[in-house]
């Protein structure tokens, strides 16, 4: 992936849902102006969530997410709407197609009852209306009884579309600001040192996604980004003309980079920036100390957002579990999930160790996290366990003041 991409973890996720035939498709290719979905007049066409990462004018760069019909039947039918509804853990804006010939009916309100619940921004499409005009008085009833925007359009005709698309913008995120990877801890003209292992897991001849985000982060923040290697970072800090602002490693060097890394230096991971910026770095923090109180025979989840090829010493299926077991001194059970699947029994779980999460969007992953914190399990990612397995976490949270303190508690408490 380029530096000029937008990553998908990074697009606005538009989702669509609704009953087969319900036209979910059509508006796709209506919205985008492309025949980028199969449309056809038999029920089911589309049957997994697929997902089209686009660039939609006047929108900008989103993730646009067809789904299969939530009144699909059968054995079948019954996974396909499972994997329908955990689209909408990821979802940022909702789109629900309601085919105008047949009406709302009870099943739709429920499920757009549970969007609601889920606090996602939602637009119920009446479409089809070139086959039965929808009067500005239904709308109005349909409205106020959902609670929410409705529109009507012909996804066929493209009628109705620009005002579709109007409703979209208008419920765009505009938390960008505020979710930034480092943007936030660096001012114009500071240095902020990178500190880049070449990674056998990483694709040839290109740095790994966090990396390349953060890296853009710091230039469109105006600041300086420097790039080295673990082995060349003491030389590099002894010949940039100031003292850098913060100095960011990847996990699997922090101890390198701590011993190299002047005290008087604000160091942290990369993995650690992505744990607040996806998801709730303070709950990873807490989820850190529970690994003292694990038992023998515990299980343990270790999640991945994404799938990659597995190296010999991988760090999620070999060095993790090696890395707790040393630590607890304990016999425990682990487990493993990759890429969309997330366990649904996770109160199993005595612990869950995630990745950094760069490959999830932000709904993506703080679904995660709250649904481990809601049924009581302590979760922490990559980067927070790997500090605070090689003893340097405190130095490492010393960005944060925040997740500092609930650190600097944790210990009083224990």
């Amino acid at each position: 992936m380029s530096l000029n991409a937008t990553p998908r973890s990074n697009r606005v996720h538009i989702a669509l849902f609704g009953k087969r035939n319900a036209g979910k498709s059509s508006i796709i290719n209506a919205i985008t102006n492309q025949d980028i979905a199969i449309v056809s007049d038999v029920k089911g066409t589309t049957t997994d969530p697929v997902y089209k990462s686009m660039e939609i004018l006047p929108i900008g760069p989103c993730v646009i997410i067809d789904t299969a019909g939530l009144d699909d039947i059968g054995n079948l039918g019954e996974l396909r709407i499972k994997k329908t509804m955990e689209v909408l853990n990821k979802t940022d804006i909702a789109i629900f197609a309601i085919d105008a010939t047949t009406g709302i009916s009870d099943d739709d309100r429920i499920i757009i009852g549970k969007i609601k619940e889920k606090k996602i921004p939602l637009i119920v499409v009446l479409n089809k209306t070139d086959l039965l005009e929808v009067t500005k008085e239904e709308i109005i009833n349909f409205t106020k009884e959902l609670k929410t925007i409705v529109i009507a359009i012909s996804a066929l005709k493209k009628q109705g579309i620009k005002e579709l698309k109007k409703k979209i913008i208008n419920l765009l995120p505009d938390d960008e600001d505020k979710f930034r990877i480092v943007g936030d801890l660096v001012n114009p003209g500071d240095f902020v040192v990178l500190v880049t292992p070449i990674d056998k897991a990483a694709p040839k001849g290109r740095l790994i996604l966090p990396q390349q985000q953060t890296i853009r982060d710091i230039l469109e923040s105006d600041a300086i980004a420097i790039v080295t290697k673990e082995y060349e970072l003491k030389e590099t800090l002894e010949n940039i003309s100031k003292k850098p602002k913060l100095v960011i490693t990847d996990s699997q060097a922090f101890l390198k980079v701590a011993a190299d890394t002047p005290k008087d230096i604000l160091m942290t991971s990369f993995s650690i920036l992505f744990a607040r910026y996806k998801g709730d770095l303070e709950q990873l923090v807490r989820g850190a100390k529970e690994i003292e109180k694990l038992k023998d025979g515990d299980k343990i989840l270790v999640s991945e957002g994404c799938t990659h090829h597995r190296q010999a010493d991988d760090i999620g299926r070999v060095k993790i579990p090696r890395w707790i077991r040393q630590i607890s001194g304990k016999k425990l059970d682990f487990e493993f999930s990759s890429g969309n699947s997330f366990p649904d029994d996770v109160e199993k779980y005595s612990l869950i160790v995630h990745c950094g999460g760069c490959m999830l969007n932000r709904r993506g992953m703080l679904y995660r996290i709250n649904n481990a914190k809601s049924l009581g399990v302590p979760i922490v990612n990559y980067g927070v366990l790997i500090a605070y397995v090689q003893g340097i976490l405190p130095r490492a949270l010393e960005p944060f003041p925040l997740a500092k303190m609930i650190w600097d508690e944790e210990l009083i408490d224990v």
